[in-house]
């Protein structure tokens, strides 16, 4: 089943799954330029002039008709710690070890169950979380109007610590949705973080220990949805404490900061924000995996000259190898190449505990939403589309392991136009030549 929310909206989609007591994946994908302001899903207000609009997606686990687990495509594990805060867990998440569950498209329900499995967490505070999971990936799914969406059978994720049954959730969300709309536009989106715009006002109406603990929140970082986590409470709950004082300019709504690469003072230790993996002081090494001469001749030179040691591989079945000697913070891979396609090369990578938390970026000569959703459901992390340019690929790196040498990334800017071209080129020849992959 896949299609365009436009003909038929999550509500239907969801119920049309637990009437057929369906087990298996949703998937759905929104449209970057149609996001709604406000209503539940989070502004991308991002002015910087070298930063696109990130992407949203999510995903919905199913067994028989009911809800597993649900999520958003950020990886980072930071709702994950929200949630523990709630308990008062403060557990490196890094040091845990994680069955293969986390390698593809649950890495936060993977760490959970580790949690549960360690006992530092108790099932009924497990089965707390993932309900409180759900329902918030719900609210924004059931908020939106304009996406695509795909649902495939599957092998239910497993084990499974709770099952949700989709009706009451619905019924109880689209209510929370209607009375959202009363905020409206003064609060506009969970995801807007508090600043305190007339502190002798506020603390004159509330107690001194109430506005030491609000002083705590109100900091420009902190949203509406993670103070719902931090107190086990929903986001109307938040809201409505606040929106009488953001009517009178009390409190005034921003957008959250855009996410940076973490980094200690400019130095080259960054972490990956989508998997928060800390990569040394070394280098960032990249591994390009495409059958295309002029193209990994191209990669390897721009990536090279511009501060990363890259290392391109034109046989799929060589990188199996190549990689775990090489270990790589990225890997770009190409999905059209013989012998063995970039689907079943990542797929075989995320069965390795070595690559479940790698960035694997697919390349990719088909802009279809299949094809994104086949590279998701392998487990790669991110996709870049072909033709694309120096700056597209230099942007996306740095996205996932951080910027090059200072040195090297001033040499790279005069890379010569010839370069950039021959990778242009060659990359509308592997676009048309190419074969697209079947979808089953």
């Amino acid at each position: 089943m896949q299609g365009k929310l436009s003909e038929i909206d999550i509500r239907s989609i969801l119920q049309l799954i637990e009437l057929g007591q369906r087990t298996g994946e949703l998937f759905v994908e929104a449209y970057p330029a149609q996001l709604p302001v406000g209503v539940g899903v989070p502004l991308f207000q991002d002015t910087r002039p070298s930063q696109s609009v990130p992407e949203r997606s999510w995903f919905v686990f199913f067994l028989n008709g009911r809800i597993v687990y649900a999520s958003d495509n950020n990886t980072s594990l930071a709702r994950l710690s929200d949630y523990l805060r709630r308990y008062r867990v403060d557990v490196p998440l890094s040091q845990l070890t994680i069955s293969s569950i986390a390698s593809v498209n649950a890495p936060e329900y993977g760490y959970l169950w580790a949690l549960l499995e360690n006992h530092t967490l108790t099932p009924i505070q497990g089965r707390s979380i993932i309900q409180s999971m759900v329902h918030e990936t719900l609210f924004d799914l059931l908020s939106l109007h304009q996406g695509s969406f795909i649902f495939e059978l599957s092998p239910a994720l497993s084990p499974q610590l709770t099952t949700l049954e989709i009706a009451p959730l619905l019924a109880k969300i689209m209510k929370q949705i209607q009375e959202w709309k009363q905020f409206y536009p003064q609060i506009q989106t969970p995801d807007q973080c508090l600043v305190i715009a007339d502190a002798e006002r506020l603390q004159a109406s509330l107690s001194k220990n109430t506005f030491h603990s609000f002083s705590r929140y109100a900091d420009g970082k902190t949203s509406i949805r993670q103070i719902a986590r931090y107190l086990n409470r929903d986001i109307l709950t938040v809201a409505r404490a606040i929106y009488s004082y953001v009517q009178k300019g009390v409190i005034q709504l921003i957008d959250c900061p855009y996410p940076e690469l973490e980094g200690a003072g400019g130095a080259r230790a960054v972490r990956s924000k989508d998997f928060g993996r800390w990569h040394e002081t070394r280098t960032p090494r990249i591994v390009c995996i495409d059958d295309g001469v002029t193209l990994r001749q191209t990669v390897e030179q721009i990536l090279n000259q511009n501060g990363y040691e890259a290392t391109a591989i034109a046989n799929p079945l060589d990188a199996l190898s190549q990689v775990f000697q090489l270990k790589p913070d990225l890997i770009l891979c190409d999905i059209a190449m013989p012998e063995l396609d970039g689907y079943e090369l990542c797929g075989m990578l995320r069965k390795s505990t070595a690559f479940r938390q790698i960035p694997i970026v697919m390349l990719t000569g088909k802009d279809g939403f299949i094809d994104r959703v086949k590279a998701r459901m392998v487990g790669a992390t991110d996709y870049l589309t072909k033709p694309f340019g120096e700056s597209e690929l230099l942007m996306l790196v740095e996205k996932y392991v951080g910027v090059g040498g200072s040195e090297s990334r001033q040499s790279g800017e005069a890379l010569t136009h010839s370069a950039k071209d021959g990778l242009e080129e060659n990359d509308r020849t592997d676009a048309t030549s190419s074969s697209s992959p079947s979808f089953s």
